[in-house]
């Protein structure tokens, strides 16, 4: 298998660990104010697939993410905003049926992206010296910033649905 097939893969079953872990959320649930500095799970949600959406088809792609694109109005975020604040956390507020239509869209987009890539593709130099990350590559951020991020924030998603008396992860 090449690294394109396995990040393929890799992404895809993470998109599906995220979505079953999302599948039975309430908009009670999403907008819980957890205590201390954790951010509720509707803004961890949302800045998992609106990061997703940045970095692949803002950073990696040089167009406009889907949010302020094609998506622009539809995503059931009250204020997109894929590097999160505290303050911004806690007051945005989610439809979840649309976000999670838009994160299908993301997903989509995410994996027809990866279909026009080659091998050789995840060593072009990408600057995030803006994102305080220095000089990287295309596949620093598909396996970091994309499929790791996908399962970190799965993982927050998990931990505040548990801390509100429902299974975190679905298996």
């Amino acid at each position: 298998m090449d690294a394109i097939a396995l990040l393929r893969e890799q992404i895809k079953q993470a998109h599906g660990f995220l979505e079953a872990t999302m599948d039975d959320v309430t908009p009670e649930q999403a907008h819980w104010a957890p205590p201390g500095k954790a951010n509720p799970l509707a803004a961890t949600y949302v800045h998992a697939v609106a990061s997703e959406d940045a970095a692949i088809n803002m950073i990696l792609k040089g167009g406009a993410p889907l949010f302020a694109s094609s998506w622009a109005e539809r995503t059931g975020v009250s204020e997109i905003q894929p590097l999160s604040t505290a303050e911004w956390a806690r007051r945005v507020q989610v439809d979840l049926p649309a976000l999670r239509r838009y994160a299908q869209a993301v997903h989509e987009a995410t994996d027809a992206y990866l279909a026009t890539l080659s091998d050789a593709d995840l060593e072009r130099p990408i600057d995030l010296t803006s994102f305080g990350l220095g000089q990287t590559t295309a596949g620093y951020i598909l396996s970091r910033l994309v499929l790791g991020h996908i399962d970190n924030m799965c993982g927050e998603i998990s931990c505040l649905k548990g801390l509100q008396g429902s299974r975190g992860y679905p298996m």
